[in-house]
């Protein structure tokens, strides 16, 4: 009994996260909101990984996860960046506000209607656009001009509903002894979260920001191959 609902506490502990973030958001603790979210990532990772290794799939957990998914890494990102650097900017800061979950409501939908190419995700998933966002609002107060993060959020707001591919991560294999060091990895990173607060979320930025840009990079080179195989046809 407990082995069917174990992947369905990994979510509900991402969604518990997300709200924490919301809160913690409004209490002007930026860093841990985004931390909070960085450790949501971590168990959204889990819980279908877990569920499949446990043959526990339903359909239950494949809404509870989108629903989740929505709060923590669309709603919570979206209100750290408000809070953050968005409140003083007027409507249009209410506007972006409400575009990034509404992206990434719509980037679920589809994932959960439509059939992907094996192993990619058409769109940024929400869960890597979330992580940006939130990580993100940390660098405000290097940034002078609010205007380059604005631009920031409405472009990761627009990777979520396009068509480019993003490796999809989730569904590689690993091994039991795989999920006991992810399970160890999450304590980790919680642990340097309480010693480095502050830190820890702007280092996290990177390699998310990488696995974005990677998307974009192939999709440019898919689109020069085949205007290459096009220019070639031409010629013939």
């Amino acid at each position: 009994m407990f082995a069917r609902a174990l992947p369905s506490c990994f979510t509900v502990g991402n969604l518990f996260l997300g709200i924490m973030s919301i809160i913690l958001a409004f209490q002007q603790q930026w860093q841990y909101a985004a931390i909070m979210v960085i450790i949501g990532m971590l168990l959204d990772g889990l819980d279908g990984r877990v569920a499949r290794m446990l043959n526990t799939q339903s359909e239950f957990g494949k809404e509870l996860d989108s629903l989740s998914d929505v709060i923590s890494f669309g709603v919570a990102p979206a209100m750290i960046m408000y809070v953050s650097v968005l409140k003083n900017t007027g409507p249009e800061g209410w506007l972006l506000t409400a575009i990034f979950p509404i992206c990434g409501a719509l980037r679920l939908a589809r994932f959960n209607v439509q059939q992907s190419e094996p192993g990619y995700f058409v769109g940024l998933p929400i869960t890597a656009a979330g992580g940006i966002l939130a990580t993100m609002a940390l660098y405000n107060e290097y940034i002078e001009n609010d205007y380059i993060l604005m631009l920031g959020m409405l472009f990761l707001s627009y990777l979520m509903v396009s068509q480019i591919k993003y490796p999809a991560f989730k569904k590689m294999k690993f091994s039991k002894v795989a999920y006991v060091a992810a399970v160890l990895f999450i304590i980790a990173v919680a642990i340097a979260a309480i010693f480095y607060p502050q830190e820890l979320p702007k280092i996290l930025f990177v390699p998310l920001v990488l696995y974005a840009l990677y998307g974009i990079k192939k999709a440019f080179e898919r689109r020069r191959s085949v205007d290459e195989e096009e220019t070639v046809k031409e010629l013939k």
